[in-house]
């Protein structure tokens, strides 16, 4: 959840988060959260997650995950950038430390939001993550995770773009949930500004990356049947932004999605859900092939 405009939110959170003794300081995704997020922590790899790395125990066997012959992605690379890391909220120093992001300096990651019940955004996107990357290796596509948990917090937001950018990937999708109000519900599609300064020039990927988002933002509707946010984006479910470094230094097309609002009790009944985020992964997995298959 990358955003920058709602401080209410993210001092709430600071709150919550020092009365229960975790020390992370949000700057981007943040919202108040009813426990600190629990995920494993590990070694730090040097290089980004490939393949098929251990799934989440409790998640079903993923029945859809079969190859498509006329949306076969052989030869095709898709990097899945799970948002935020389980580790995080353990490692505030490091994350608060600011990157650049081509137009200015900003933090290198943040905790992430989570439901009231304490389902955290980071463990909500490594599972999508990996139903996402099931069903597209199903369909021939090379998948590359920028992390799958097994380091003790980060990427950072540079080194996210980094990794997209080294793999040519023909495809970025970062996956997210918001943190907005109680009442603001649906998903919606970050896509890229036209940015142009320092180390960011995304003019090359806009066009792109808007069809990218279109195509996910339609299929997404479909898979899942929820609706277009209904708080920014005029119903369309794309919102376009020029702050999130993870967009302004990528030179592949690229995009965030922000599956729901978990912060809102009934799209947290959703996304807590594993049946409805198989249908998420989904929804993204036939908007990333309907676009790489034109």
């Amino acid at each position: 959840m990358p955003y920058d405009h709602r401080n209410t939110a993210r001092r709430t959170l600071a709150l919550v988060l020092a009365a229960t003794g975790c020390c992370a300081v949000l700057a981007g995704c943040g919202a108040s959260q009813a426990s600190p997020p629990t995920g494993k922590a590990g070694q730090s790899p040097q290089s980004p997650t490939t393949g098929h790395a251990s799934a989440t125990a409790s998640r079903p066997p993923l029945a859809s995950a079969s190859p498509q012959p006329t949306l076969s992605l052989a030869g095709r690379t898709v990097v899945i950038d799970p948002g935020h890391n389980p580790g995080n909220f353990r490692h505030s120093t490091e994350i608060n430390q600011k990157v650049n992001i081509g137009t200015n300096r900003k933090e290198c990651d943040t905790t992430g939001t989570s439901t009231n019940a304490g389902y955290t955004e980071a463990s909500f996107t490594l599972d999508v993550s990996h139903r996402l990357r099931d069903l597209l290796t199903a369909r021939g596509a090379t998948v590359v995770l920028t992390h799958d948990a097994e380091r003790p917090w980060g990427p950072c937001i540079d080194e996210r773009a980094r990794i997209g950018n080294a793999a040519r990937a023909d495809a970025v999708v970062s996956v997210h949930a918001d943190g907005s109000a109680v009442g603001h519900r649906g998903f919606h599609v970050i896509l890229p500004a036209s940015v142009r300064g320092g180390s960011a020039d995304t003019a090359k990927i806009v066009g792109p990356s808007r069809e990218l988002g279109e195509r996910i933002a339609d299929r997404f509707a479909r898979a899942t049947g929820t609706a277009p946010a209904n708080y920014l984006g005029d119903g369309t479910g794309l919102d376009v932004r020029d702050d999130l470094g993870g967009l302004n230094l990528s030179t592949v097309p690229k995009v965030f999605v922000e599956c729901g609002n978990m912060r809102d009790p009934k799209d947290a009944t959703l996304l807590t859900s594993a049946t409805w985020r198989q249908k998420a992964a989904q929804g993204i997995a036939d908007g990333i092939a309907t676009y790489l298959k034109g």
